[in-house]
């Protein structure tokens, strides 16, 4: 049986985990070894991790875990960390070009560990086994209305947080929408391409528990190729469309001075430095701290969000969510030399070779 050890997170804001306590005790029935580090962030308490009977451990101690543990993470390690002994699975962004991805690499050919990337998990069909995408749709629909809100202050959205559930969420946008109807503001309309996907759909329900009218474009809507004008009528559009060779401009670099309603766009899919980027008004990331790129101002604003990680605002959902899709590929980690663990551990060897 497999040693699963479960690290503590090490990037800002990540309250996220990949198994809940409920999964720790279905592994330990099965016969795993959990370990759990302790978390000044995660948004389970330790508490609920030691009711399991699993074996706790201080935050960061993973560096000198048994050599055959298997350490568990969602985000990418602290970039100078040690070389890497051990199994590690957690998103590590180092296949696509990433600046950070040979130095990564490196860290595990020197150390003999190996990564395997929870975005490579994929099944007989190539699609991935478990994905954060309906969570990230619903926050990042809900900062595209922060920052709606904001414009009718004229200010631009500042930090933003976790929120402990979907409720309090949606009680605040409710009140800010409120606010700014009694205050004369018409009710903004959104439009969200990729509607019937995943992310699309946690987009679709933000939108709709606040009562807002929702266009629900898909492939059939963007089939043509654009150009798409219908966008610019709308006050948020959301982008739920990866960045692909055959993905369309959904907005163009022209809008930023056109006649326009477009006032906010919500990049969830956040692809800014790809040659396919259908959003190409804007050209980095944003994050919690600093959520918005102001492309347009004056009193026709045109706010982008294109925050990275946005399931993190909501940390209990999307953990209970990812952990639920995952938790039956977890409890095969005994056989790691099939499965999708065997595929995982390909995408590392051919991307190791290459350095």
């Amino acid at each position: 049986m497999a040693h699963i050890w479960v690290r503590s997170e090490q990037r800002e804001f990540e309250q996220r985990v990949g198994v809940t306590p409920q999964g720790v005790s279905k592994l330990m029935d099965a016969g795993h070894k959990v370990t759990v580090e302790e978390s000044s962030s995660r948004a389970i308490d330790i508490s609920q991790y030691e009711d399991t009977g699993c074996a706790i451990a201080p935050a960061h101690s993973w560096v000198n875990a048994p050599s055959d543990a298997i350490i568990f993470g969602l985000k990418e390690l602290d970039e100078d960390g040690p070389d890497l002994a051990h199994r590690h699975i957690m998103f590590g962004h180092a296949y696509k070009g990433q600046a950070e991805g040979p130095a990564l690499l490196s860290r595990f050919k020197r150390g003999g560990g190996a990564l395997y990337d929870l975005e490579y998990l994929l099944d007989e069909n190539k699609r991935r086994i478990a994905a954060f995408g309906y969570w990230a749709g619903f926050a990042g629909a809900a900062v595209g209305v922060m920052a709606w809100l904001s414009q009718q202050s004229d200010q631009k959205l500042g930090k933003v947080g976790v929120y402990s559930n979907k409720d309090d969420l949606i009680a605040e946008l409710e009140k800010g929408c409120q606010t700014a109807l009694n205050d004369g503001a018409a009710k903004p309309n959104v439009i969200i391409i990729g509607a019937k996907g995943r992310v699309g759909s946690g987009a679709l329900e933000l939108a709709k528990s606040l009562g807002l009218q929702v266009s629900e474009w898909d492939m059939a809507e963007t089939a043509h190729g654009g150009p798409f004008p219908e966008i610019l009528e709308h006050t948020i559009f959301v982008n739920c469309i990866l960045a692909s060779p055959n993905v369309p401009v959904f907005v163009p670099k022209s809008a930023v001075t056109s006649d326009r309603t477009l006032r906010v766009i919500a990049d969830v899919s956040c692809d800014p430095n790809s040659p396919y980027n259908p959003v190409p008004v804007y050209d980095h990331s944003t994050s919690f701290a600093d959520p918005i790129i102001r492309v347009a101002g004056s009193s026709d604003y045109l706010d982008v969000m294109a925050i990275d990680n946005l399931p993190s605002m909501l940390p209990v959902e999307s953990s209970q969510d990812y952990a639920e899709q995952l938790l039956p590929y977890l409890l095969k980690l005994d056989n790691m030399d099939q499965g999708v663990w065997a595929g995982a551990f390909e995408f590392f060897k051919q991307h190791s070779s290459e350095l």
